[in-house]
């Protein structure tokens, strides 16, 4: 059972203590991601990642590395919308040289400009290989669309154009101004004494401050029905369906993921045994849901010829008005469940995963369930709960398209217009 303990500054400590393993996974979460940055700050939450293992006034990038390789232990980091990770895993008689390097990443990093150069390259050919990547870019479009003119739509990456013009006062300002206790959980999942381990992250962050005056909040992010299509000199053709969805820690939330799973969670799905395994018309299709604080977004993808794009739009459609007329078998239901239990479980099995899971749902939702609260949530999903969700998430009239690839001249408003009238 995870144990929750809330120090005097405000910072969230979140620990769980596993003895039938060896190792510890380790994190440190801040509620700060592209959607807390501006048009000119696009892409400085990932840079700032990107930054801290640049080199500490007591460490170089070197240094870091060669810290945690002398101990075979694992270090990287993440960003998304709302969040930046930075983790490490080894083995529990280590727990303290983690801690230790990251920390020191966290709060002694330098931000030097020579460094700040060198990475910016860095990202630029991340952002170049990203240009490469459309079945990728094409979720980005759709989020970008749907959310046009809110940080929510902005890039993780940033542009060009806005992390060109970061320079070392530019990072301390954003770093000072976003990176503080009441915005931070530190997670910690395997064998260790949990006890030992608050005590030994308060002697470290018990001083870390919060600013005198706080960042407003980031503004609703208010969804927007939208067609939007990027040519791109590509063979196959990507596209995205999107539907306006629930928050992140909604009650209804495992409803969601059983309804995502019958409709195109996996190779079991609808979507994915009708279109790909029946027809033949995709290589790849699969639903899934982004969800946020406040919103969310539930996408279709399908990678396809351009000559198939109706047909799959069509059959898209046809799976969704399935969905919402027809009852799901008991058998279904009970293989649904027993699906996401077991995804469940063994994933828990993992301290990397149980640490990630842990972090989030703290970070976000302020809250977290135990697996055995998790399987009692499971085991109340009914047909007629599937259903419901399927109503809210389903509205036809707010269903947008996103498209990157050779398209030529098909009319995808028309092609909407006819497979919404099925």
């Amino acid at each position: 059972m995870f144990n929750v303990v809330i120090l005097d500054n405000g910072l969230k400590v979140a620990l769980e203590q596993m003895d039938s393993v060896r190792t510890v996974s380790f994190g440190i979460w801040v509620r700060n991601g592209s959607r807390n940055e501006s048009p000119e700050s696009n892409g400085i939450s990932h840079f700032i990642e990107h930054m801290l293992f640049k080199g500490t006034s007591n460490r170089s990038a070197k240094q870091i590395a060669d810290d945690m390789d002398e101990v075979g232990g694992h270090i990287n980091a993440y960003t998304t919308k709302e969040y930046t990770c930075y983790f490490t895993k080894t083995l529990s008689t280590h727990f303290d040289v983690a801690l230790d390097v990251l920390s020191d990443m966290f709060f002694n990093s330098e931000f030097q400009d020579s460094e700040i150069k060198k990475e910016r390259n860095v990202i630029l050919e991340e952002i170049d290989m990203y240009e490469d990547a459309p079945e990728e870019m094409v979720h980005d479009l759709l989020q970008y669309s749907v959310w046009q003119g809110n940080p929510l739509g902005y890039p993780v990456l940033g542009a060009e154009s806005s992390i060109s013009n970061f320079d070392h006062d530019f990072f301390v300002k954003y770093f000072h101004d976003n990176y503080y206790p009441e915005r931070t959980v530190i997670t910690a999942v395997g064998c260790f004494d949990s006890d030992e381990a608050v005590k030994k992250i308060e002697r470290i962050f018990g001083n870390y401050k919060n600013p005198s005056i706080l960042p407003p909040p980031f503004s609703k992010a208010v969804y927007k029905s939208c067609i939007s299509a990027k040519p791109k000199e590509i063979e196959q053709m990507h596209l995205c369906l999107g539907f306006p969805c629930i928050p992140a820690g909604d009650p209804k939330y495992y409803d969601l993921i059983a309804l995502n799973t019958i409709f195109g969670g996996g190779m079991s799905s609808r979507l994915f045994q009708t279109i790909r395994e029946d027809r033949g018309l995709a290589y790849s299709v699969y639903s899934y849901s982004s969800n946020f604080i406040d919103t969310g977004l539930f996408s279709v993808y399908a990678g396809l010829n351009a000559n198939q794009a109706e047909e799959v739009i069509k059959l898209i459609f046809q799976e969704i008005k399935k969905l919402l007329s027809e009852k799901i078998g008991d058998s279904q239901l009970r293989k649904t469940r027993e699906q996401l239990k077991s995804n469940l479980i063994m994933a828990m099995e993992s301290p990397s995963n149980k640490m990630s899971s842990l972090g989030r749902s703290q970070l976000i939702q302020g809250r977290s369930f135990s697996e055995d609260q998790i399987m009692e949530k499971l085991d109340e999903i009914t047909y007629e709960s599937i259903r419901d969700m399927a109503e809210h998430i389903f509205q036809i009239d707010q269903v947008s398209l996103s498209v990157v690839g050779n398209y030529g001249g098909l009319d995808f408003h028309e092609i909407m217009k006819k497979a919404s009238a099925l």
